[in-house]
């Protein structure tokens, strides 16, 4: 694929592909993210590695068959597709400088700095895994690297993937060199925290353990790092374009993608907790430029429904707003600070779950096409954008 990156495509329209798969990767993370509030303990019970998937092998019951398939179809993967996205978000804001003949970075640290704002307001008050704060950090260093040559970028991609992958294989070869402890149970006090605890109580519980609670972007800078830039370099390559060039370039990425992550998502998750790092962090990646290939292929071909193309689209261009309404609906629904789902249906089975995603999710589309028929940016959109904007003086009537 090296010779495929070479070149730079500039474009000045919006690409519908991006928004669509902006949308999928916004509801593909609730995927993951709403067994997180449906879960005893929830925000603590995945430090506590109460996360883990039912084995399909000792219940092939319906109900485990379908929850396996939809956390490992989602697990890592829609997240990995947003981290590649953001960085071809940056790729562009560099081309729209450069075309309006504007320094960089210029006012982007301001954009970063208000994103991390954004995140810590989402992380204190409504949901601990947020990205927003890790992706304005990694975001910065990015954009410092989009002003260097192109041979510093490769290096700076290759070998923070690289020193990442070392880092999760060194972690997985710990975990299995550990013998097999007592099975893990949900804290107690923090299962009554979400469950019956105030709004402010969980709010202190974040705030006492943000140091545990924030060690997700931390060892998976690296990925960060190399998952943005390789975001530029599939957006300067055309690989969201609708040209042959584009066309050629999503083919592969589905053959490469599917071709190779499939088996080996399938393998990580074969293999058990031990390789629950290698599968989330090292393999699903790999699946996630399987599905943009697939998802650009199948919007190529007009195989997605008009609808359900315009509803991701309209998910994809209020995303921020989108992935901060859908942790607020969660929290609501799920909490004891709202309609206590969690404790409620908790040891009911998977289904339910399964339908709050579904839920939810047409109430983001339906909400978002809504508001994009009034509105040219969703909410949290147009408040970053009217922070942002430089100010113009006011010119004078004259006399």
């Amino acid at each position: 694929m090296a010779d495929t990156l070479a070149p730079v495509v500039r474009t000045t329209t919006r690409l519908p592909l991006l928004d669509v798969l902006r949308g999928a990767a916004i509801l593909g993370t609730l995927m993951t993210n709403v067994w997180i509030f449906a879960s005893p303990g929830s925000e603590w019970g995945v430090v506590q590695g109460g996360m883990k998937v039912p084995d399909a092998l000792d219940d092939p019951s319906a109900a485990t068959i379908a929850e396996t398939v939809f956390r490992f179809l989602a697990d890592g993967k829609f997240l990995a597709l947003l981290t590649v996205l953001f960085g071809v978000g940056l790729a562009i804001q560099f081309d729209s400088a450069a075309r309006r003949g504007e320094p960089w970075p210029g006012r982007y640290p301001k954009r970063a700095a208000f994103l991390f704002v954004e995140g810590t307001v989402h992380f204190v008050l409504v949901f601990a895994w947020d990205v927003l704060m890790g992706y304005a950090v990694t975001a910065l260093l990015v954009a410092w690297l989009l002003a260097r040559s192109e041979r510093v970028r490769r290096v700076a991609m290759w070998t923070a993937g690289g020193l990442h992958l070392a880092l999760i294989g060194l972690l997985t070869l710990d975990a299995m060199a550990r013998p097999d402890g007592p099975p893990k149970t949900p804290d107690p006090a923090a299962v009554d925290l979400y469950a019956h605890g105030s709004l402010p109580a969980q709010v202190a519980f974040r705030l006492e353990h943000f140091l545990i609670l924030r060690i997700e972007p931390v060892f998976t800078f690296g990925l960060l790092v190399f998952l943005f830039l390789l975001g530029v370099r599939l957006h300067r390559a055309g690989a969201f374009t609708a040209t042959a060039d584009g066309r050629r370039i999503r083919r592969r990425l589905a053959a490469w993608g599917l071709g190779l992550g499939l088996p080996l998502n399938a393998a990580a998750t074969l293999g058990g907790g031990d390789f629950f790092l290698l599968g989330r962090y090292g393999a699903a990646p790999l699946l996630a430029l399987g599905y943009i290939g697939l998802i650009g292929i199948a919007l190529d071909r007009l195989w997605i429904p008009r609808a359900a193309t315009r509803a991701l689209g309209s998910v994809g261009r209020t995303a921020l707003s989108c992935y901060v309404a859908q942790n607020l609906l969660c929290m609501l629904l799920c909490y004891g600070i709202g309609l206590g789902l969690a404790e409620r249906l908790g040891g009911s089975g998977p289904w339910w779950v399964m339908g709050l995603w579904a839920g939810v999710s047409l109430v983001l589309a339906a909400g978002s096409w809504l508001w994009l028929r009034r509105f040219d940016r969703g909410p949290l959109e147009a408040l970053q954008h009217a922070v942002l904007s430089p100010r113009r003086p006011r010119r004078r009537p004259p006399v």
